[in-house]
């Protein structure tokens, strides 16, 4: 087993990260940086709490850390954690700029460490439908692709997400994720436009973004917004023979935010009322049952790479590109231009 430790038990360390890295057999959670030793000890009793990252990174037992700390955060923790001889994880995003994701990569590179970054939204029930969908030509050719995200929260809220600076606002937020998925289906885009701006007032932070990918003919159009009482579809694609309609988020960080395991059976199996719908050409529908959504296999794959030399479920690689294209859309919406990638 790999002996694992996690810097920070917030929202994404006490809902996904502590929960999938206790259920994967090849990962051993030893200990968690966090002030809440009561919350850690109340689910984990066999689990240490550490006060600070420091002293993980010392533990010559800990092989693989996992950073899940806010955003700002990320560079100078995952750094050190290389630096220290660990394997490294870290919540999206990878960092809050290329050029810190580039120092990350070569440290990785030049002491021999798996770097990987939890998209793991690439494990969603919905996508890994839609995915199969497109492998199978369902759809034929692919014209439009929309990827959204939509909240509401038209209140603002003191939290470090709205926080003025590099790591706050939506499009770092959720931009990561619906970016990460249309690089997974679609690969580099040729060209984006985007739009970004703040909505609500007195927000320091841009909470509506709007970004579209130029593939030849093909468009991919990925938005998110904060003042959407009735939320968009999640995702909405169209083709040749075919549209793909899909409406709500997969259920995993509900079922685990509400104190589910992710070995559960009924674990990331969606309610059929919230399957999405395939529309045929000549305007017959169907219902289609969503694949069953697993994070774990996220961790499943850090786990093989560490053991057997293998590529990380999520590369580096791919992590870096989705940033360019954040840097590339903040560029395009100053500019209100279309940028080269």
């Amino acid at each position: 087993m790999i002996r694992t430790g996690l810097i920070g038990f917030g929202l994404g360390g006490t809902a996904f990260h502590a929960p999938l890295i206790h259920a994967v057999p090849e990962l051993d959670l030893a200990a968690i940086v966090t002030s809440r030793a009561d919350a850690v000890h109340a689910r984990y009793p066999g689990v240490s709490v550490v006060p600070e990252a420091a002293a993980l990174l010392a533990d010559p037992a800990i092989e693989l850390v996992v950073v899940c700390t806010p955003n700002d955060t990320h560079f100078p923790l995952a750094r050190a954690a290389l630096e220290a001889g660990k394997h490294v994880v870290i919540d999206k995003p990878f960092a809050n700029g290329v050029a810190d994701a580039e120092v990350l990569v070569a440290l990785a590179e030049a002491r021999g460490k798996v770097l990987s970054v939890f998209h793991n939204r690439r494990w969603d029930s919905d996508f890994l439908t839609l995915r199969k969908l497109l492998d199978e030509g369902a759809l034929g050719e692919v014209a439009l692709y929309e990827g959204r995200w939509d909240r509401f929260r038209p209140a603002l809220r003191d939290s470090w997400h709205e926080t003025a600076g590099p790591g706050g606002g939506v499009l770092i937020d959720l931009g990561p994720h619906l970016i990460d998925q249309a690089l997974a289906l679609f690969g580099p885009p040729e060209s984006l436009t985007a739009d970004i701006t703040a909505q609500r007032e007195g927000s320091l932070v841009d909470d509506y973004f709007e970004l579209t990918l130029h593939y030849g003919r093909m468009r991919a159009v990925l938005s998110s917004a904060v003042i959407i009482p009735a939320p968009r579809p999640r995702f909405a694609v169209h083709g040749t023979k075919a549209s793909f309609v899909k409406h709500g988020l997969d259920p995993q960080e509900a079922q685990l935010r509400g104190g589910g395991r992710a070995d559960d059976p009924g674990h990331g199996v969606e309610d059929p009322a919230n399957h999405g719908v395939l529309v045929h050409g000549d305007g017959t529908k169907q219902s289609i049952v969503s694949e069953r959504g697993d994070y774990r296999l996220f961790y499943s794959g850090v786990a093989r790479a560490i053991a057997a030399h293998l590529p990380p479920p999520v590369s580096p690689s791919d992590a870096l590109a989705g940033l360019r294209i954040i840097e590339l859309a903040r560029q395009s919406a100053a500019e209100r231009r279309s940028l080269l990638f």
